[in-house]
């Protein structure tokens, strides 16, 4: 017999996927301006004896109607208690900080202001209780992560699909606790509908290019598009809107 040189087994080049390293200011500032405004909140309930940020700028609906249209926004800024500002506080920046990087910081502005709005919207339409907090905006950054991640299921794998099943099961807890009185599941369930429109039409669409070992990602969604599923949002919460104020206006 002749002995051969051992050889050794195959071990296949690893390939790098460039992923976006930009730091999340936007989620940041929407973190510093709330927490500011919460304070104001408090000073002003102490100091003055009443709420006033709140009274300006939550949802009540006659003052909607009565055109302080301003209130289908202002109310994500706005909370009622430190833990009702921490565990929105703490979403954002869990939820929010990886979806900026991945949707740019103007885009994921949007998108936090479509999911409050229509949100806002909705909670206008079908719940007569003033209401206030930025659960709205995180429901829409909860549907925009779970259509991103259903939308690049090929691209991150198992990873993925794990996690867009966390993202399911903890939109339906937070719908199943909106059950008790007091929170606002209608403006839950409108920032998830605000969200989901602006993720699918306008949200970043992932397409693989370059050679292994070195790959990246290229979007195929552009500004086109991100304009496209605001005016989307706008038309058809803006009708909502205009019916709803016809609607109670009347009585």
């Amino acid at each position: 017999m002749v002995e051969q040189p051992s050889v050794e087994p195959y071990a296949p080049a690893q390939t790098r996927i460039e992923l976006p390293k930009s730091t999340p200011f936007v989620t940041y500032s929407l973190l510093g301006l709330t927490i500011l405004i919460y304070i104001a909140q408090v000073l002003s309930e102490n100091l003055l004896g009443t709420d006033l940020p709140a009274y300006f700028g939550m949802k009540i609906n006659e003052f909607i109607v009565a055109g302080q249209l301003w209130r289908l926004i202002t109310p994500m800024l706005l909370h009622s208690s430190p833990l009702h500002i921490g565990f929105n506080m703490y979403a954002l920046v869990v939820i929010g900080s990886g979806l900026e990087r991945f949707f740019g910081h103007g885009r994921y502005l949007l998108l936090y202001l479509m999911g409050a709005f229509a949100g806002n919207v909705l909670s206008f339409l079908l719940s007569a209780n003033p209401s206030l907090g930025a659960s709205t905006a995180i429901f829409g950054l909860l549907a925009a992560e779970g259509v991103f991640l259903y939308r690049h299921r090929q691209i991150f794998g198992e990873k993925s699909r794990a996690a867009l099943q966390n993202v399911i099961t903890v939109a339906a807890i937070n719908f199943l606790i909106g059950l008790q009185p007091g929170i606002d599941n209608w403006g839950h369930l409108g920032g998830l509908l605000g969200g989901l429109i602006f993720a699918w039409v306008g949200g970043p669409k992932l397409e693989i290019e370059g050679a292994p070992p070195f790959i990246r990602l290229r979007d195929e969604h552009g500004s086109a598009q991100v304009i496209t599923a605001v005016a989307i949002i706008l038309l058809i919460f803006g009708a909502l809107t205009a019916y709803g104020m016809g609607l109670f206006g009347s009585f």
